[in-house]
């Protein structure tokens, strides 16, 4: 889609025939996750099933006129030697997914030819966290189970790993803490980092690797040093809980989403709120019954930076541009939970209370060299050190994200 275009359902994975199961929260989609090279897709669809699908879902998925609505599950992967559909049972309901980094250092390789009696990650991997607090790592080309991790004391609502490549995963649980692991040493828990008062709903790792935030359910944002694994600081702004948070791909800003309708985007390093985006109704409510009809589920940056995608109560897909403070474009989209958009752009998934999943166009633009070279320079720059640069005002004010 161009700018400002609305987002077409370019395809809908629905799960199978439902188990049979005595619960009754069994069949959503908590979460989906492109593999970061942008070859696999990982998608909760609910039944203690995780499926891995090969990308593009099939050789011409977005054809030219996007006549094609919709597809089964089933895979119709073709030829010798392509990688196939896997179904991942993982015994439990699967609240969180990440995928690791793709490759894996070569010093892990090396490492793990002269210890054989450790399981190879050396190759893409994919964590699953679960509800009864348990931690499964899967090889994704063969679906093999690595490493089960234990130490959470209920569900695992969220996964992150560490876009550098080493292997260290950040998990948020409904036991109030974050934990570190270190899948190249067998998974060892390096770190507990409580404080949370209330359920963890989410973990992000700035791309730069400095920081984590964390979001529990509560009005205030949690960052934490990626170094020390210490607090950094609370961000208040919110006046509800706060379910959703994503960095930047330049590290530079973080948004963070609540019940409270609100979006909020920070400057990580100063604690500054640089902007609301509230979600208002496009229809009026029939009664007032529901006051929490445009609470939001989940927030996500774009891969190049400048766009937002966020899921609401109000049936509602909406995509932002960084600079606008009302929403691009809309997608109507019935009981959405998450959303996160292909690593190199172009399409956004978003998951649902019932199981499925669904792709849509999202903007392609082409930067601004401008925005190249902030995107450039605050890859390595904190606020403070653009801010001591003797560099016109103007200019610093650009690259701190201040010209909104």
């Amino acid at each position: 889609m161009e700018a400002g275009e609305e987002p077409l359902l370019l395809a809908e994975l629905k799960p199978g025939r439902p188990h049979q199961f005595d619960w009754k929260s069994s069949c959503e989609t908590w979460s989906v996750a492109f593999s970061p090279d942008g070859s696999w897709f990982a998608w909760s669809q609910g039944h203690c099933i995780v499926k891995l699908i090969p990308w593009p879902l099939e050789e011409q998925f977005i054809p030219k006129g996007f006549e094609a609505k919709s597809r089964s599950s089933k895979n119709d992967t073709k030829g010798r030697g392509s990688p196939k559909e896997k179904t991942l049972d993982c015994g439990q309901i699967v609240w969180g997914l990440a995928f690791s980094p793709w490759p894996s250092p070569p010093s892990r390789k090396l490492w793990a030819r002269h210890h054989p009696q450790v399981p190879d990650i050396s190759c893409l991997i994919l964590a699953t966290g679960l509800n009864d607090g348990q931690i499964k790592i899967w090889e994704v080309q063969t679906g093999l189970l690595l490493l089960n991790l234990s130490g959470h004391q209920d569900v695992v609502r969220d996964l992150s790993f560490t876009p550098s490549g080493s292997l260290i995963l950040v998990s948020a649980s409904r036991d109030k803490t974050l934990r570190i692991w270190d899948l190249n040493k067998h998974g060892k828990q390096i770190q507990v980092l409580s404080g949370h008062l209330q359920w963890v709903y989410c973990c992000s790792i700035s791309p730069d690797c400095s920081m984590l935030c964390s979001a529990a359910g509560e009005k205030s944002v949690f960052l934490w040093s990626m170094r020390s694994y210490t607090l950094i600081r609370k961000l208040e702004g919110h006046q509800s809980s706060v379910v959703s948070c994503d960095f930047s791909p330049d590290s530079a800003l973080l948004v963070t989403a609540s019940y409270d309708t609100n979006v909020i985007m920070w400057d990580p390093y100063t604690g500054e709120r640089l902007r609301f985006l509230h979600h208002t109704q496009l229809d009026p409510p029939m009664d007032d019954s529901d006051v929490h009809i445009s609470s939001l589920r989940s927030v996500c940056f774009s891969p190049e930076g400048l766009y937002l995608a966020t899921v609401a109560d109000d049936r509602l897909l909406r995509i932002w541009a960084l600079e606008l403070k009302t929403p691009i474009a809309f997608a109507p989209m019935t009981n959405g939970l998450c959303c996160t958009f292909f690593p190199h752009g172009g399409v956004i998934a978003t998951g649902t209370r019932d199981g499925h999943v669904q792709f849509w166009t999202a903007p392609r633009v082409l930067s601004s060299l401008k925005h190249l070279c902030r995107k450039a320079l605050r890859s390595f720059l904190t606020t403070y050190q653009v801010l001591a640069l003797p560099i016109p005002k103007k200019m610093k004010e650009f690259l701190t994200y201040r010209t909104f």
